[in-house]
């Protein structure tokens, strides 16, 4: 372990690391013991022990040289591998280490906590997702599909990701199928348009971006979420996303700008104009409430700009810098129940169609018309009656 080299950031791992001091404390009884101790207890803290697949998972996150240098298409040298292939064999003897093993060498005869272990196949599992990067990914890419930026600019985890599949999503079959297929031809290399989502409020556009990520991240999609305050972040991010060997929707809900709004051209900038070329693993894919995304007044149409045609174009020219644009409209009454019904069905609530149907209308009344939104909140509310 002291001559990990390719993986040597994995000294640092919590459990790691403290497999390392014990392993390094063998021959100081008192000090062995205490750090036998301390290892299981850091390996106790994940809620489960079995040192074998944690080890695995460490691995297979960690961002190295190398499996960054084949994420970027570029190959690696004859001694990058030979380390590569020896540091994975050391962790494939790690992950076989049982409590007998390491308790071995101390001659404590007190109680000392066991751990799980098993055989996982390090080195052959690593070596097909090098195969597959482009599906796999590496380091937090590989453990999470849903991110968000941070006020730092920082790609943070979303550790609680929202789990709709578009078996969830009632209507829209349409929308549905543009987007599978544009984002379809993202993952395949072509060459794939940034979406702009607009229609009523709670009819299911974010959802359904949310829902084809769920769909398709085994084959290699991540989303990263952006505030509209962040957008000036966007160029920098693809910077950093391009070297990737993923493909990313950088997702951007309730879009909107007034006139005088700073990120209004940092978003021109990255759908279209900027110096720099668009990532060809990167989309945008936006939702709004509003056809033009830029609020107008009368007094914009009427003001006393010389060449107000062209500032009027301006404005409005922003929605149409997105490749596909989908309509989301509200539900009329059949399709509002159908949806009512299928989630009824989904989440087990046990009523008569016709009592359903009037307290699905009694609810779209009360909340001021009827939403697919709206019939997820009735079905959830329902379901913890019963």
């Amino acid at each position: 372990m002291s001559a990990l080299t390719i993986f040597r950031g994995l000294l640092d791992d919590p459990i790691i690391g403290a497999l390392y001091t014990y392993l390094c404390s063998i021959g100081n009884e008192e000090n062995a013991v205490s750090a036998y101790s301390e290892f299981v207890s850091k390996l106790y803290a994940r809620g489960h022990s079995d040192l074998d697949i944690y080890i695995q998972v460490a691995v297979f996150n960690n961002e190295n040289t190398y499996v960054k240098q084949i994420g970027r298409g570029l190959s690696c040298d004859d001694a990058m591998y030979e380390a590569l292939k020896n540091e994975l064999a050391l962790f494939d003897e790690l992950s076989k280490l049982t409590p007998e093993i390491l308790r071995a060498p101390i001659k404590y005869t007190g109680f000392l906590p066991s751990f799980g272990s098993g055989c996982v196949l390090i080195e052959d599992n690593y070596i097909e997702r090098l195969e597959n990067i482009g599906k796999h990914g590496y380091g937090i890419y590989a453990a999470h599909r849903m991110f968000y930026l941070d006020d730092d600019g920082n790609i943070v985890p979303v550790k609680n990701p929202d789990p709709t599949r578009l078996s969830s999503l009632v209507d829209y079959e349409r929308q549905q199928q543009i987007i599978l297929d544009n984002t379809h031809a993202l993952l395949n290399g072509k060459t794939a348009s940034n979406i702009l989502l607009t229609g009523d409020a709670g009819t299911g556009k974010s959802s359904t971006i949310k829902a084809v990520v769920n769909e398709l991240h085994d084959e290699g999609l991540r989303i990263i979420e952006v505030r509209k305050d962040q957008l000036t972040k966007i160029p920098q991010m693809l910077d950093e996303l391009s070297q990737n060997p993923l493909k990313f929707i950088i997702f951007i809900d309730d879009l909107s700008f007034t006139k005088s709004d700073d990120c209004f051209n940092a978003l021109k900038a990255v759908l279209e104009g900027s110096v720099s070329s668009r990532s060809q693993n990167t989309v945008v894919y936006a939702t709004s409430n509003r056809r033009h995304l830029v609020k107008e007044s009368f007094s914009d149409r009427d003001g006393d700009d010389v060449h107000r045609n062209d500032t009027m174009q301006e404005i409005i020219s922003l929605s149409d810098r997105f490749g596909i644009h989908l309509t989301f409209d509200k539900p009329d009454k059949k399709t509002y129940l159908d949806i009512v019904h299928h989630l009824a069905e989904e989440y087990g609530v046990n009523m008569s169609d016709d009592e359903l149907d009037l307290e699905a209308e009694r609810f779209a009344l009360s909340r001021g018309g009827r939403s697919a939104r709206g019939a997820r909140q009735l079905i959830e509310i329902l379901s913890t009656k019963q």
